[in-house]
């Protein structure tokens, strides 16, 4: 018997998988409490059934809490701003062909100020962009391709944002390519209802 070769190689806890460890997990994204996260199968907005990525960090609960606490401070808490942030982490789901990255964070850039025609625009390239926007694209490209920022990028990018914001690129970069190798290896698909990668 041969397994699809599109099934997921992993998939996300169910209901009754569900445990202490694996809410606290979950807990660390946004920096609280694991009782406080609404129960898996509750059909509360903020189920963990309702987000896969989740349910999948989840089946590691030790290196999810981990990992969940960091990312929430690129998300909630970091100095480069949202715009800046899902430009970077928008060319880098599109140049790694990660549908699941470019899906979920579509929805996340429209909610911070980026137009579906810059959005479409940026699948193109980097015509049309100007100022920090084409600062932040070539110096992911170049982190992309080279695997580091060239000391004039990286000079500009100080110059233009800041240091901690300049670093905080580095990081956004790096996690999502982290993640989109994990989606892309256990298969996971978008949401429902997400933009197609273009």
């Amino acid at each position: 018997m041969t397994k699809d070769a599109d099934a997921p190689l992993l998939t996300p806890l169910t209901a009754d998988e569900w445990g202490d460890d694996e809410y606290a997990a979950v807990g660390a994204l946004t920096g609280v409490a694991g009782d406080q996260i609404p129960r898996a199968g509750s059909g509360h907005d903020r189920d963990p059934l309702n987000f896969d990525i989740l349910g999948l960090l989840a089946r590691h609960p030790k290196m999810a809490r981990e990992f969940l606490n960091y990312n929430g401070f690129l998300l909630l808490h970091g100095e480069l701003p949202v715009r800046l942030r899902e430009l970077a982490i928008l060319r880098l789901a599109h140049a790694r062909r990660s549908a699941f990255v470019w899906g979920e964070h579509v929805r996340i850039a429209i909610g911070g100020g980026i137009t579906e025609e810059e959005i479409a625009r940026l699948a193109r390239g980097n015509d049309g962009f100007d100022g920090v926007d084409r600062l932040v694209l070539e110096a992911t490209d170049q982190i992309l391709v080279d695997g580091h920022i060239h000391p004039s990028t990286w000079q500009r990018l100080v110059d233009e944002t800041d240091t901690h914001q300049a670093m905080e690129l580095i990081f956004v970069a790096g996690t999502y390519a982290m993640l989109a190798t994990a989606c892309d290896t256990w298969r996971l698909a978008p949401p429902p209802g997400s933009p197609a990668l273009p």
